[in-house]
């Protein structure tokens, strides 16, 4: 147990962390929420003025207009909730068995490492996580 206490939780972790496409997805995320984001705060400021100074105000030069940010958003959304990383698989192998720690070592290879930073990494990407998704 002290194993994975001091290597094989940053291991798992830094394998999902560094896993292809996590980055991208990550990534595709962000910038799809920041136009959705832009485009619903556009039609809310555009309905203010229109109301405030009783004039129709003209929203096709928008970079948003007739564009449906809020689809390519929620596409995103379902793309990175049903994201497969392939280490899952062998974590959950892993972690069915009776003997999971050595199954973890395993699948993770020892390596002598500065703990601590890794820590510190993983509990910030953790706090990131909890900011941007939603």
């Amino acid at each position: 147990m002290l194993w994975l206490k001091h290597c094989g939780i940053i291991s798992v972790a830094n394998s999902v962390l560094n896993s292809n496409g996590l980055d991208q997805m990550v990534a595709r995320l962000l910038i799809t929420t920041r136009n959705d984001g832009y485009a619903q705060g556009y039609t809310e400021c555009t309905q203010y003025v229109t109301n405030v100074l009783k004039v129709d105000w003209d929203t096709s030069k928008s970079a948003t207009y007739e564009v449906d940010t809020e689809a390519s958003h929620a596409a995103a959304k379902a793309e990175y909730n049903t994201l497969h990383l392939p280490v899952m698989n062998l974590v959950t192998a892993a972690l069915q068995s009776d003997n999971f720690v050595v199954q973890l070592k395993e699948v993770f290879l020892d390596e002598e490492d500065d703990y601590e930073d890794e820590i510190r990494f993983f509990l910030y990407f953790l706090w990131l996580c909890e900011q941007f998704i939603v």
